[in-house]
């Protein structure tokens, strides 16, 4: 476990190949006679360009912001990563390594010291050669803005429960900045990185942050006039088509080998798996095929691979706030609808068994899980004891196979879940038959993804909303449970935790999460934050989500990316075969 943070097959019936596959050229061979062979033709290079696909249309190139509130679009946080920088830079592995900074802070080299009276001090130094892709040089200032950004309740879209640990912050030179923290803060090396307070231009969005905050990530620099750090730099954006990139020649870690790559926004994934298979994309990112899809794609794709990673887990989150119906605030209920579905039908018949029961909301596939596995309190398929719990709340089962109350009401409930995932409007379908099984009318909602970014009208879900979240314990992640996070009114429906639970308990365990650098003592912590999820049923676990990426063959370094690290994560160092 990374400590560090962040039902059937759709065939495509209609697409037509046309391939011409011819020989290499080669040299021409010696002749018979001893005279000089004719110098072989020169191989025509020209510049090497590849498109990718995502499924989400971008309202911005920024994560933070695209997920505010409302949940993200997705590919955007892979786009992100070929366009900006952060101080470090997370790989497939888990592992930071310097990016836009000299080095990465820790207790070993010095920048990262723990004070005898609990605080903490980190310093960052910026390399010499590190600037924005308007020629503007990287500075202390320019991180300090980020900090100043983050804190800043107005602007709660670029927030991160690690700014409430910062003191203070200064800059001591115009390379050097020293962070001073209140408290222990477990990812503090994490500041200035994507998963927490990147790096912003205080020279084109200063003014904006002063005069007009209520607008400040509106304007257009987080869309057409994006200037970043990345490897690649924005040329065009056209909304609901696609975005250009091209190297960005003053990158730190050295200018990339693909000289264009377009970024197509492809929403249908039977579209999306005809491109792929017409040769007009090389490599998707994010979540777009399901992966029955990806599977059906890699069965008739010569030109390609499938790679595949345990990136999140797919859950059904309870309503806590007035829910409707009320039994749902109810941990009994829970625990019986939880019984009554059969998760490992559902990783047979949705993952084709390349994945597992979601039991805990860390992965068994973590290093660190067998510290914690004891902790895990599983609810195993079981509708006997299912419907035990349900008629030990009082609900009577009638003629009809029907649920009802006291009232002689029959038990029914919403469930949600966003459109264009097809692995999301299955698994909803999925849930629901279930518990349809049981003897609960289910009204299964498909929301459109416009009124997916109504951060108002996603908040308020009546009873269940089924999601594709993190499973990693990243500052981020952590904050979907955490009661101050609730989206309510008072923060513009701004808020990560959607579900809106509070617990007193659990708030408690995750600010001793954050705050308890040694590891033994942190892994404690993260068993009891375990035990208290799942003995609560906070949420419904239903499997791990194995994220599919289709990877062209003639790709270089190119690949599936990490559990939490989109594959752009090396986006500078990716290639092209001829």
């Amino acid at each position: 476990m990374r400590l560090r943070r962040s039902v059937g097959l759709l065939w495509i019936s209609s697409v037509l190949f046309v391939t011409a596959c011819a020989a290499p050229s080669r040299p021409a061979a010696p002749s018979s006679s001893g005279a000089p062979a004719a110098p072989a033709a020169p191989v025509a290079t020209g510049p090497k360009k590849i498109t990718v696909a995502i499924s989400g249309d971008p309202n911005t190139l920024n994560n933070s912001v695209a997920r505010a509130g409302s949940g993200g679009v997705a590919g955007v946080d892979a786009v992100e990563q070929m366009v900006s920088a952060g101080m470090s830079l997370m790989d497939d592995t888990g592992v930071l390594h310097p990016q836009l900074g000299e080095s990465v802070p820790s207790i070993e080299n010095g920048q990262w010291r723990v004070l005898p009276d609990g605080r903490m001090e980190m310093t960052w130094k910026i390399k010499p050669n590190a600037q924005w892709h308007d020629g503007t040089p990287v500075t202390a200032d320019d991180l300090l803005f980020a900090v100043q950004v983050g804190q800043d309740k107005e602007i709660p879209a670029l927030g991160n429960a690690g700014f409430g640990s910062i003191d203070t912050v200064e800059t001591t030179d115009p390379r050097t900045v020293v962070v001073h923290w209140k408290k222990p803060f477990i990812l503090a090396d994490t500041l200035f990185t994507y998963d927490f307070g990147l790096p912003l231009p205080k020279h084109l969005l200063e003014k904006t942050f002063l005069e007009d905050k209520a607008n400040f990530v509106q304007v257009p620099y987080w869309t057409e006039g994006f200037v970043g750090t990345g490897p690649y730099r924005l040329r065009d954006f056209v909304r609901s088509s696609h975005l250009i990139l091209v190297p960005n020649e003053g990158y730190v870690l050295g200018k990339p080998k693909i000289d264009e790559i377009e970024v197509k926004f492809i929403r249908d994934p039977a579209a999306m798996m005809a491109n792929i298979l017409a040769g007009e994309v090389q490599l998707t990112m994010g979540r777009g095929l399901s992966l029955d899809q990806a599977i059906t794609v890699r069965d008739q794709w010569k030109d390609g691979k499938l790679g595949t990673v345990l990136s999140s887990w797919i859950a059904a989150y309870p309503q806590m706030q007035s829910p409707t119906p009320a039994a749902v605030a109810d941990v009994r209920f829970r625990r019986a609808l939880l019984m009554g579905i059969n998760r490992q039908d559902l990783v047979e018949s949705l993952q084709a068994g390349q994945s597992m029961v979601a039991h805990s909301y860390v992965s068994p596939k973590e290093g660190d899980y067998a510290a914690i596995e004891r902790s895990v309190v599983k609810w195993e398929y079981d509708p006997r004891r299912a419907a035990e719990g349900l008629e030990a709340m009082g609900y009577v089962k009638g003629t009809d196979g029907g649920y009802r109350d006291a009232s002689g009401q029959r038990l029914s409930l919403e469930i949600r879940t966003t459109g264009g995932d097809d692995l999301q409007e299955k698994t909803m379908l999925a849930i629901s038959d279930y518990w349809q099984r049981l003897g609960i009318v289910v009204d299964s909602v498909v929301v459109a993804p416009q009124r997916a970014q109504d951060r108002e009208y996603r908040a308020n879900f009546p009873a269940f909303e089924e999601v594709r979240q993190p499973n990693d314990l990243s500052a981020g992640a952590l904050t979907r449970y955490y009661g101050p996070e609730a989206s309510l009114p008072e923060n513009s429906y701004r808020g990560s935790n959607r579900m809106r639970y509070k617990s007193p308990e659990l708030d408690i365990l995750i600010d001793r999460f954050y705050a308890t650098v040694p590891k033994a003592e942190r892994l404690q912590v993260v068993a009891d934050i375990t035990r208290h999820m799942t003995d609560q049923v906070i949420p419904l676990g239903m499997f791990y989500n194995a994220q599919p990426t289709m990877i062209a063959n003639r790709l270089v370094n190119v690949g599936p990316g990490g559990s939490s690290v989109p594959p752009a994560w090396n986006a500078h160092e990716w290639d092209l075969k001829p």
